[in-house]
């Protein structure tokens, strides 16, 4: 792409030129022609040199061929004027579209500065600087103020506000300390850091997104693929057209002169120029992952913002999308033994897992585990654990695992999530763990109905009580219980099933234990997944936050991206097919060619770079 500042340079100089040989003594035709020649050759030279070098390579039609055959056979018959102008105002053009392009790079580009340059890493009790690379798992890196974070890990010492929004959007930094997971590409703000790394770079969550980013725009929407395929078969159409139009009317039917006709063909060439199409439609869904990114949103292509813009049924994970996930032991109810042995056996069973009930057990116990007690933990797929403790067999889960043991268990309805426990198959108690609900949440669910998607779901593993609970808290449409993994696959499937034709299916999981689903809909939403391989490898969005209104805006930028290059499409067809039929008529000179080609192109532009001015508050 030539330099804008170079291109603006020979379009001042050419224009000047051109100028110049409009004002001068037309009776000195070596003087005016020389003029109009420079004039031509300074604006449209590079335009020239591509055209030959394409058709030397046997990649004869496209734009440059047709501009270069339409001038060049305006000079042959003595319009200058016209030849000069067209190739000026289509330079114009391409100035136009190279800020455009620019603008829309500009939020990816921006998204693409998170990745780091180096780590501080502490190496034989020196710190010294290498390539993030080069950091091995399990070595601490020093973060000072004002440094990029180089890699994802925990950290062990130090207390900072954390800038998170080239990944998130975020405006407010987070608070970090130890014991705090810290993710690569945000910023340390004020204090010193040191952390243990967890990733190597390749692995890491700046590595992932910069990945995901690079190749968004190499998936194209269906709208770009038409486009493509379109211009394939339609310049050289038009050339085949035009030259009909230059030498078989004058041949057959018409007493005009050859030259006239071969005019009509060269305005006809200059007003097909496909342009406006071949530039406005990518740019508009380039525009559109380049808004969605500002945003915090990550699409992997125009294939899924495209489908996305068709959303008519979202379906919902509840822990981590809709709650917070943060469990709280709230009550212990024992029946055979004290609360504290009831809670201690929990927690030895639930000792090897980091499911988030498990943490809540252990953080509600707070003691040391001595892991000699426990034998032969075997989990239990969507069910529980069994483990052996202490010589007794200890059975621990969901109400669905006493019934399958035939066990008596307490079905009082409760407001959380309830773990029942049983030793040597008798029924011990419960304990109730609650979960919130996102604050974001109800804003999310009432900014989809207002985006007319026509039924919400949601599909959780947690019992009856408590789904039907947050269902009705949300305004949920459906609420399916007491799902395993599988189950939730194919209730997804049955609900792809029931949509209507053209519409499209989004789930939105947390992007750890919903994979599978996330990869079988038509729209997979990894939310609050920053971090997580399982989300950024299955999903197709990527929500960079934890917050389920961010789904809201990612529907709004696909219609509006969907709209405004539908939109491109009609009117840059439109004033095409209008003014080549006047320009095949005779009714439309060159001028009127240079606003078909060059002023469709710049008013399709700027309505494409519409998109890129997206935000989480577009109406």
């Amino acid at each position: 792409m030539i330099n804008q500042k170079k291109r603006l340079f020979r379009i001042i100089a050419g224009g000047i030129i051109f100028v110049a040989a409009l004002l001068a003594d037309t009776n000195n035709l070596v003087l005016n022609s020389a003029l109009y020649l420079a004039a031509y050759l300074i604006v449209g030279g590079d335009v020239v040199w591509r055209a030959l070098r394409n058709i030397a390579r046997m990649q004869v039609f496209d734009e440059n061929f047709l501009m270069f055959i339409a001038t060049v056979g305006a000079f042959i018959i003595g319009e200058y004027p016209e030849a000069v102008g067209v190739m000026l105002f289509y330079q114009l053009g391409e100035l136009f579209q190279d800020y455009a392009v620019d603008k829309s790079r500009k939020s990816i580009a921006e998204l693409m500065n998170i990745r780091p340059d180096y780590a501080n890493v502490k190496r034989k009790g020196e710190i010294i600087t290498v390539d993030p690379d080069d950091v091995l798992i399990g070595e601490e890196i020093v973060i000072r103020p004002g440094e990029r974070i180089p890699l994802d890990g925990v950290v062990v010492e130090g207390r900072s506000m954390v800038d998170t929004s080239s990944l998130t959007g975020e405006a407010v930094p987070r608070e970090i300390m130890a014991g705090r997971d810290i993710l690569s590409g945000c910023i340390n703000i004020s204090g010193l850091l040191t952390a243990r790394v967890t990733k190597e770079f390749g692995d890491s969550t700046v590595s992932k997104i910069l990945d995901l980013v690079e190749n968004a725009t190499a998936k194209k929407s269906k709208s770009e693929n038409f486009i493509t395929k379109f211009a394939k078969y339609y310049t050289p159409a038009v050339v085949i057209l035009a030259a009909m139009l230059a030498f078989i009317p004058p041949f057959t039917f018409s007493e005009e002169p050859l030259t006239e006709w071969v005019f009509r063909a060269l305005t006809f060439l200059v007003i097909s120029c496909p342009c406006a199409l071949v530039i406005s439609v990518p740019l508009s869904f380039f525009g559109g992952i380049g808004g969605a990114s500002r945003n915090g949103i990550l699409v992997k292509g125009g294939n899924y913002l495209e489908a996305l813009a068709k959303t008519e049924i979202v379906v919902f994970d509840k822990t981590g999308t809709l709650t917070k996930g943060v469990f709280e032991v709230q009550e212990i109810v024992a029946k055979k033994t004290s609360p504290g042995k009831l809670l201690e056996l929990a927690v030895y069973a639930e000792n090897h897992s980091n499911h988030p009930i498990s943490l809540s057990l252990k953080k509600a116990y707070g003691k040391e585990i001595k892991n000699d007690l426990v034998q032969d933990v075997q989990e239990i797929p969507g069910l529980g654990v069994k483990a052996v403790i202490d010589d007794s067999v200890v059975l621990l889960g969901s109400a669905k695992l006493m019934s399958e043991h035939g066990i008596t268990y307490d079905e009082e309805a409760m407001t959380g999530t309830t773990v029942h426990l049983a030793v040597n198959n008798e029924y011990y108690g419960h304990i109730i763990i609650a979960d919130e609900i996102k604050e974001d949440a109800p804003k999310a669910l009432k900014g989809l109905k207002q985006e007319n998607i026509r039924q919400t779901v949601m599909l959780t593993g947690d019992c009856q009580y408590v789904g039907e609970y947050v269902a009705k808290e949300l305004n949920i449409d459906r609420v399916y219980t007491e799902l395993l993994p599988a189950d939730k696959v194919n209730k997804l499937e049955e609900i792809i099933a029931g949509k209507q034709s053209k519409g499209k299916v989004a789930f939105v999981g947390d992007g750890v234990n919903d994979a599978p689903v996330l990869a079988r809909a038509d729209i997979g939403i990894a939310m609050g997944g920053l971090g997580s391989d399982a989300a950024i490898e299955a999903a197709d969005v990527v929500i960079m936050n934890d917050e389920p209104s961010k789904i809201v805006t990612a529907i709004k930028i696909a219609k509006r991206t969907v709209m405004i290059a539908k939109q491109n499409i009609f009117f840059a067809l439109s004033v095409k097919v209008v003014v080549l039929v006047l320009g095949a008529l005779g009714l439309a000179n060159m001028w009127a060619a240079v606003f078909a080609d060059v002023g469709v192109s710049v008013i399709a532009i700027l309505n494409a770079i519409r998109v890129l001015n997206t935000n989480s508050n577009l109406g």
